[in-house]
Parts: structure tokens; sequence; C-alpha cells
């Protein structure tokens, strides 16, 4: 397993849910952290040295690379981006106003790809790059009418697998992590499971600590986590 020491991991969605999860773990481990996040007055995560707090609004055409130029100008390089930013509409096949199809579109998939994008260059040097990006079981099967939500992120999914196709003679490593329910504002606003019963935030951030610690030659395309037994097709 590849020590922290003052390596530097992006995490979009921090203010809440799993990504202020991961960016608490990976806190605790001594990695020095960007959080690109809508809301700005986040609860610290390390000191001003250790941590910086970028706005990133995921819908803007050049978010992500004044994300990127924020990060390398404060710590100088960037060793991994864990996008987790994303949002959830309910678009059946049937409906005709493709709104919600857009702008999952743009927050799931095309936002990931411009962060990606714009850090590839940094992850390329750092030779042990890393790329998590939060996808969802919607993005192995397709399980309830919510197509468009699935759609964007088996879009995700191609992205993850081409990042590692791309990158992994630079020492890039790209991981899918698809959850089940989670207990956040998303998994809990359209289930009426007990939150307890869901997967935890917490837990997903163990995973990420696991999986970006990882040594180039131990890598893991894609991790599904389930909360209930269930089919996967």
């Amino acid at each position: 397993m590849m020590s922290a020491d003052g390596r530097v991991v992006m995490i979009s969605g921090a203010s809440r849910g799993i990504g202020a999860a991961v960016a608490r773990r990976l806190a605790r481990n001594g990695y020095r952290l960007s959080l690109g996040v809508r809301d700005t007055a986040l609860p610290p995560f390390g000191t001003a040295e250790t941590c910086l707090v970028t706005p990133y609004e995921a819908s803007a055409r050049d978010a992500g690379r004044q994300w990127v130029a924020a990060t390398v100008e404060r710590f100088g390089r960037i060793d991994a981006l864990v996008n987790n930013a994303g949002i959830l509409r309910t678009v059946p096949i049937e409906e005709e106003d493709e709104t919600g199809l857009d702008e999952m579109w743009l927050i799931n998939v095309k936002a990931p790809l411009r962060v990606i994008r714009a850090a590839l260059p940094h992850l390329k040097q750092s030779g042990s790059g890393r790329v998590v990006n939060v996808a969802s079981l919607a993005g192995k099967r397709v399980y309830n009418a919510g197509n468009g939500y699935a759609m964007s992120k088996f879009a995700l999914m191609a992205l993850t697998h081409s990042v590692r196709r791309l990158g992994w003679e630079h020492g890039i490593r790209a991981t899918a992590l698809c959850p089940g329910l989670v207990n956040t504002d998303m998994g809990t606003s359209f289930s009426q499971r007990d939150p307890a019963d869901m997967i935890q935030p917490e837990d997903l951030a163990e995973m990420v600590a696991y999986l970006i610690a990882l040594p180039n030659n131990a890598a893991i395309a894609e991790v599904l986590v389930n909360m209930r037994h269930e089919d996967m097709l």
C-alpha cells in the first residue's frame, strides 16, 4: 500500500454525504485535499496548509479547468481525483421533456470528464495517479423506470474504463465505485427504507482510501457494493 506522503487528492461534492465522508477519512490519513464544492462554508478537514476549498459548479463549462488550476497553484501536484458530485432526476423513456436527462448528462458525465481532462497531465506526472468515479449499481443494471439516471451512470462507467486504458502506461489507475442505496440526502429522498439499513457514507470512504493507496500492480476496475441481496442484471 502507498503512503499518503504529501499526496494531493481532489474531491468533488465534498460538502456532505459521500464526499464529506471521503474528505474526513483521507484527512486522517494525511493526504492534502482540494475540495470542489458549491458551499464553501465547510467544517475543517485539515489546516489551511493541507486543505483547499474551491467553489466548483459542475454545470459550468470551465469549472473543472479552474479547479485543477487552483489545486496546482496551491499544492504543485495532483495525485488522485474522486469524482463524487452527481444528481438524480426521474426521467422515464416515455417522458418527452428531456430537461432532467440533459442535467444528468452534464453533471454525471461531462463534468467528471472535464475535470479528468484538465487533471490528466498532472496525474501522469504523478506516476501513480488515481481516479475514482462514484458511479452506482444503476451503472451496472437497470432496476426501475429511472432509465435516464442509469444511462448517465452507464456512461460514467465507460468513462472510467476509458481513463483506465488511456492512463495505464503512465501509472494512472481508474476505478468505478458502484454502491446501491446510500444513507445520503439523495438516497433517503426516494426510498422509504430505514437509513440505518442503507450503505453508510463512511463505509464507502474506507473503500476510497483503500483504492487510492493500492500500488500500480494491484488495480481494481470496479467495486460493486450492495445493501441487500438483489439481482445484478
